[in-house]
């Protein structure tokens, strides 16, 4: 092999190579950025007994998705624990306190996608500090105006973050006082496209 042929060869094996890492390193899909007031978090329990079933509300503090147009391929989210919400008071302040979510020490929960597969997405979540695998159904549709809509219920088992108050797996004698271990969480959340950076690197 002349070395005219072998310059070349290792030229267009470079060009090849630094193409698959320049893509590799390019982010996927567009950037959004949620929409908080716009979002809505609700959350049911439930009585072990019964038909009682409490619900109310959250609210997000902060999140980013990236969609490439058929596919979401990333997701984090905070909520602000302390937001948690119910119309009666005296529940609202047990579920702040540290029976259940502890809000004072844990202000904030987080989650982080791992997956998306056949309308079912997979990944972290932290409640008071433990981390632990999700995996739960949802509907992603995008809007007249290029923004993005995330619905669909979670439903989570309360123990595995160590929230374990008159649970039954753990207390023989919680009689008609039991809750359940799962509890819901439904979510609809907004999301529009981050701001595009000027030449400069700012947003506008």
């Amino acid at each position: 092999m002349n070395l005219t042929l072998l310059t070349r060869r290792l030229a267009a094996l470079s060009l090849a190579l630094l193409t698959t890492l320049l893509l590799a390193a390019r982010p996927a899909g567009t950037a959004y950025q949620v929409q908080p007031a716009a979002s809505r978090l609700t959350w049911t329990g439930h009585a072990d007994l019964g038909t009682y079933a409490p619900s109310g509300t959250l609210q997000l503090r902060a999140g980013t998705l990236r969609y490439d147009g058929r596919r979401l391929r990333a997701a984090r989210a905070t909520v602000d624990m302390r937001s948690l919400h119910h119309d009666n008071a005296q529940l609202q302040e047990h579920l702040r306190g540290a029976d259940f979510f502890d809000v004072e020490r844990f202000p904030t929960a987080g989650f982080r996608l791992q997956s998306t597969a056949g309308g079912q997405a997979r990944g972290l979540l932290t409640i008071k500090g433990l981390t632990q695998s999700v995996t739960f159904p949802f509907t992603l549709t995008r809007g007249a105006a290029g923004e993005l809509r995330l619905r669909g219920t979670a439903s989570l088992d309360r123990t595995r973050f160590g929230i374990r108050y008159n649970s039954r797996s753990f207390f023989a004698n919680v009689g008609d006082q039991a809750i359940r271990n799962d509890f819901q969480l439904t979510f609809d959340i907004v999301a529009g496209p981050e701001p595009a950076a000027d030449a400069s690197g700012a947003t506008p």
